[in-house]
This record gives structure tokens, C-alpha cells and sequence, in this order.
């Protein structure tokens, strides 16, 4: 089974790479984030054309989260299914896909470490764990995906001294990650790669891609019975590239496939 998880930084503006995308890699679910559309606006018969179903929960301008799949859709819910109060942003969306509990998630940035938004975030991921451990449990078949805004450890940035008391990589997120493989999640393409230096998102200026200046933010997070049926854990840096005239996000796919 194939998933992939992709910020795209705009669907309106990549939708046409990413349906070249869908039918190069043809994965069996394509978990995106930073849509940017509300839900009505969501190009969902384009991929019914490709054979996907959808699931998108957005908000317009910011956020939006779906979650793409060739192998069904069931019990999708959009947004936290905790039954609180609604999350204010479209940040999560959660479908089982051939058998597969699915979490989209675009989780906050944070900004920086003395703003409210640092504390969201914080707060964002307690939720998310609770969220996690009230619809599942570790024996399960389980993918957490998305975007984390945050680089589990010093080989997922490309100078740790440049990120110093910054977020991204404070040790408070940091832990709060770690949570989650406490839980019983498996940072899939870790496993498979040991190396500094593979990153998943570069910025767009000063060249950053050229100059291999990112970090690894981009993740999925697999339970043990899903992690070990996965033989392959790629990011698609080639989706990082790209003419002005159909231009790149500044994230890269980032896939894990294995034995169905």
C-alpha cells in the first residue's frame, strides 16, 4: 500500500501537478494539506476523474487538509472527533482507507517560542494525541501524516546552531512529538534512513533548495503493524523543482509503500 503526505501550499495553484503526480506515482492515498480552499471549491471531481475519492476539510483562504484514496473512503471525520469544541482552523481530517485509520494533518507553526501561536500549537498536538488514542489503539493499522512543522531531531535541519531557542525544534515540541512514538507510532522514513541532511521542505528564497538548506518536517507516522509491511520510505525531491510558469511547493511528496 502506497500513502503519501503533501503540503502543497495551494492547491489551486499545483492542482495540475498534482494530478501528473496521482498518475505517474498512482499511490493508493494522497494525504495533502495547505489546500487553501473551502470545501465547496475543492476540485474533487478532477481526481474522481483519476479514480480517487476525497475528503477535504477546508476553510478558504488558509489551512485545508484532504485526504485522497483509490482504495475507499469510510468514517471520515473533519477536524478533531473528540466531540469539544471545533478546532477554529481546518487543520485535520481523519478516513479509513482500505483498512487504514488516516489522519491529514497540517499541525500549527508556532512562529515563534514567545507567541500565542507557539502555545496553540503546543495545545494543537495535545489534542491530536488525545484524538489519536480515543479513535485508536497501537494495535491497530494507523497513519498519522502531514506536515508537523517540526523536526523531530538535529539530522532533520541542515544547521542545528541556526535553530537555536526558534521553533520547529524546541525541546517542548519536540516532546510532544515524541509522544506519539511513545504511543506506539514508528517515524517510517527514519527507519529506513539514517542519514543527516534529507529534507522535505526548503524555502523558497536565497536558494535554499540548491544549496540543500531545509528541513525535515514532513512525516509518517505509522504503527507497528503498518510500519512493517513498508519496504520503501522516499521523498520526491524532483517534485520540488520546476519552471516558474508551474511552480513548485515548497514541500516535496513524501511516500512510504509496501506490501498490501
Amino acid at each position: 500500500m502506497r500513502i503519501v503526505t503533501w503540503n502543497v501550499n495551494s492547491l489551486n495553484a499545483r492542482l495540475a501537478r498534482v494530478e501528473r503526480w496521482l498518475q505517474t506515482f498512482e499511490p493508493d492515498v494522497l494525504c495533502l494539506q495547505e489546500t487553501k480552499l473551502a470545501d465547496d471549491a475543492f476540485p474533487a471531481l478532477a481526481f474522481e476523474a483519476l479514480g480517487y475519492e476525497s475528503f477535504h476539510h477546508g476553510e478558504g483562504r488558509w489551512n485545508g487538509v484532504a485526504i485522497l484514496s483509490r482504495v475507499g473512503i469510510e468514517d471520515p471525520i473533519a477536524g478533531f472527533g473528540d466531540g469539544l469544541e471545533p478546532d477554529p482552523e481546518a487543520r485535520v481530517a481523519w478516513a479509513t482507507c482500505g483498512g487504514v485509520r488516516i489522519a491529514s494533518c497540517y499541525i500549527p507553526n508556532g512562529r515563534s517560542l514567545d507567541h500565542e501561536h507557539y502555545q496553540y500549537k503546543l495545545r494543537w498536538l495535545d489534542r491530536l494525541h488525545a484524538d489519536l488514542d480515543g479513535q485508536c489503539t497501537p494495535a491497530d493499522d494507523v497513519v498519522v501524516c502531514g506536515d508537523f512543522n517540526i523536526a523531530p531531531d538535529d539530522r532533520d535541519v541542515h544547521d542545528p546552531s541556526k535553530f537555536v531557542d526558534q521553533t520547529h525544534t524546541s525541546a517542548a515540541e519536540r516532546e510532544k512529538l515524541a509522544r506519539f512514538r511513545e504511543w506506539g507510532l514508528v517515524d517510517v522514513f527514519r527507519e529506513h534512513h539514517d542519514d543527516a541532511g534529507l529534507f522535505s521542505w526548503w524555502d523558497y528564497r536565497g536558494g535554499n533548495f540548491h544549496k540543500k538548506i531545509g528541513m525535515r518536517i514532513d512525516l509518517l507516522l505509522a504503527s507497528r503493524s503498518v510500519a512493517d509491511r513498508m519496504d520503501v520510505a522516499l521523498v520526491d525531491r524532483n517534485e520540488r523543482k520546476g519552471p516558474k510558469d508551474d511552480p513548485p511547493s515548497d514541500h516535496a511528496p513524501v511516500l512510504i509503500d509496501g506490501i498490501r
